[in-house]
């Protein structure tokens, strides 16, 4: 057992300052030069992580506090990134709990503390934002308490300490307050070595490390990020890689490449000995869950077990009549190949074959994880259509069961009725319904995942963007039957050509519109949604017919409403079981599976969609 450092990871509900905590710290150890720009939330570098302010990747840095190194690891907060969460949490030994003073705990943070207990970590609970003016300190700390209760933790778990901080001003005090104006972040740095124990394992035992996340270098190709359990990894020695096939003899090969976390970054090492984290290169076959050990007795550790996917989707190769465009990756083959990367480096995603050879199904936790990787691909210069996401049944003493979400949605309160007629025909049930402040109310909200599509834009346009919604997986229900989708039908083009004002002025009369004039369109896209729920098929580029009588002013003035702008996630919860979302880095489109008129008349007879799938 080694007494010089710390592995401590911060679990928390989404936005309740887990990044904003660990710049605070950074900045406390002097990570950051003297000379150097101070980034905010500097752990969050991925661009989407920047613009949804949310974390997506787990990452870890690492600080030196009195003579101890605390090697921190950052987790996300929301559900869909679960498997993050679990990854980060076999890499630690105690956890940085982080609760909002004014909303106490949160449907996510049930989610991270249930990991932690499982794994028997130790808890410091940080109570942040206690400067609020709305912070209710003593009542969210009984909450705390009582939902360790509620996830049957053991008295040692229970008997945690407390520290209050305002993260974004680095201020912390132990126990329960607002930290004075000379407070510094000493006092949570002392409760992390005080409480969280130093990694046990043999430095001396045969070599055994974990491989638990995957990253990449221009300069050193494919690298592993883990921790050793026990032993001692050396820079120069042989080691053995045990991959998944235990049918498979293990990998024998000199590590060149030892690396270590030293602040935010990662330096070449000599030696890590067991509990600490380590980063090698020389392996390029190696595999999140492989085993690094003694090469004379390769013992290979469990690999990492994490929730299985509950929605699944389609990727294909755009067949458009405008693919080819915008992207630089079209083919089937390039698809794949970056799908296949994304699946060795992020373990909750799951791809697998379908009946042609040109669709790839993938799986994932929700439609926000499945969302960032569609976003990701796009920005990369790929070009693809994806199919609306459906939720993947199993069999549960013979019947189909679906997963269930729970939804705490936090709303004004002229808002709440907005919410119970919005879940209502979406099968969903509220069990709880908690007043907030400042004139706010929560509301816990369970339904089908599949009812729960699209619910996140509804109530961020019925409430005009002021509704914060969080979901997570919550248990397995009977088949609840069929499910409303959308009210209207889709507006489709009959024809390829240029949209002009003069047909959307009279199609804007029939329904809402997607174009502008001016836009490209071509048969089968999508172009709006209709008033009435039947598809109608329209000529968007429909010109006005030149005369030589001349028209009064008002005649030629065309007005037209403000189109729908569909993101890549209102574009995904608006499909149908018969479209797809056409996506390139320019543009999101909408249009049907089947382009011409004919084509789709001929698949309705043949078969209907399925709406969802079973799991095997």
């Amino acid at each position: 057992m080694s007494d010089a450092f710390r592995n401590v990871a911060l679990i928390a509900h989404v936005d309740h300052g887990k990044t904003t905590l660990v710049d605070a710290m950074l900045r406390a150890t002097s990570v950051f030069a003297d000379h150097q720009t101070q980034v905010e939330r500097v752990m969050d570098s991925g661009d989407q992580e920047r613009e949804r302010g949310i974390t997506i990747l787990a990452k870890a840095a690492s600080i030196e506090w009195q003579g101890t190194r605390i090697n921190l690891v950052d987790t996300p907060g929301h559900a869909d990134f679960g498997g993050e969460v679990e990854r980060a949490l076999t890499m630690v030994d105690g956890v940085l709990l982080l609760i909002d003073a004014a909303d106490g705990p949160m449907p996510q943070t049930r989610y991270v503390l249930s990991k932690a207990l499982a794994l028997h970590l130790p808890a410091v609970v940080v109570i942040n934002k206690v400067d609020r003016s709305d912070a209710r300190l003593d009542e969210v700390v009984d909450e705390t308490y009582q939902l360790f209760f509620d996830l049957d933790a053991k008295d040692h778990h229970i008997d945690f300490p407390i520290v209050s901080t305002v993260a974004r001003m680095g201020r912390s005090m132990t126990g329960l307050g607002v930290p004075g104006e000379d407070a510094d972040m000493s006092a949570l740095l002392d409760t992390i070595v005080a409480t969280i124990p130093a990694p046990s394992g043999d430095p001396d035992a045969p070599l055994q490390a974990l491989v638990t996340n995957l990253d990449a270098s221009d300069y050193l190709g494919r690298l592993a990020i883990g921790r050793v359990a026990q032993g001692t990894l050396r820079s120069g020695e042989n080691v053995a890689l045990c991959q998944d096939d235990p049918n498979q003899p293990p990998l024998r090969r000199r590590l060149t490449q030892l690396l270590g976390f030293v602040g935010l970054g990662r330096e070449p090492v000599d030696e890590r000995t067991a509990g600490d984290l380590f980063v090698i290169a020389g392996f390029p076959e190696v595999e999140i869950g492989d085993t690094l050990a003694d090469p004379d007795d390769p013992v290979a550790l469990p690999r990492i077990e994490v929730d299985e996917p509950v929605l699944r989707m389609t990727f294909g190769v755009s067949t458009s009549p405008m693919a080819g465009r915008d992207g630089s990756f079209l083919t089937s083959r390039q698809i794949r190949e970056r799908l296949e990367r994304e699946v060795r480096g992020n373990v909750s995603i799951r791809i697998g074959p379908t009946a042609s050879p040109e669709i790839i199904e993938v799986a994932g936790r929700g439609e926000l994880q499945l969302a960032v990787l569609i976003e990701s691909m796009r920005r990369e210069g790929y070009e693809f259509q994806v199919s609306r996401p459906e939720v993947i049944l199993r069999a549960i003493e013979g019947r189909p069961h679906e997963p269930v979400e729970r939804a705490v949605i936090d709303v004004p309160d002229d808002h709440v009725g907005t919410v119970t007629q919005a879940v209502a025909p979406r099968k969903g049930t509220v069990t709880d319904l908690r007043k907030g402040d400042a004139g706010r109310t929560v509301v816990t909200v369970e339904a089908p995942a599949r009812g729960l599509l699209g619910l996140r834009s509804l109530l961020m346009t019925a409430t005009r963007g002021t509704a914060l919604v969080h979901q997570h997986h919550a248990g397995w229900m009977p088949w609840a039957g069929e499910l409303p989708h959308r009210v209207g039908g889709a507006m489709v083009a009959d024809r390829q050509g240029v949209a002009t004002s003069f047909a959307l002025d009279n199609l804007q009369k029939r329904g809402e519109l997607f174009v502008e004039p001016g836009t490209d369109v071509y048969e089968g896209m999508v172009i709006g949604e209709a008033s009435r729920p039947e598809e109608m098929t329209v000529n968007p580029a429909k010109a006005k017919q030149l005369t030589n009588i001349r028209t009064h002013s008002k005649d030629e003035a065309v007005r037209l409403d403000p189109v729908r702008r569909l993101t890549l996630e209102t574009a995904i919860e608006w499909i149908a079981d018969d479209e797809l979302v056409e996506v390139t880095p320019k543009v999101i489109r909408v249009r049907k599976r089947h382009l011409t008129e004919s084509d789709r008349r001929l698949a309705a007879k043949r078969s209907p969609v399925r709406s969802a799938t079973m799991a095997p």
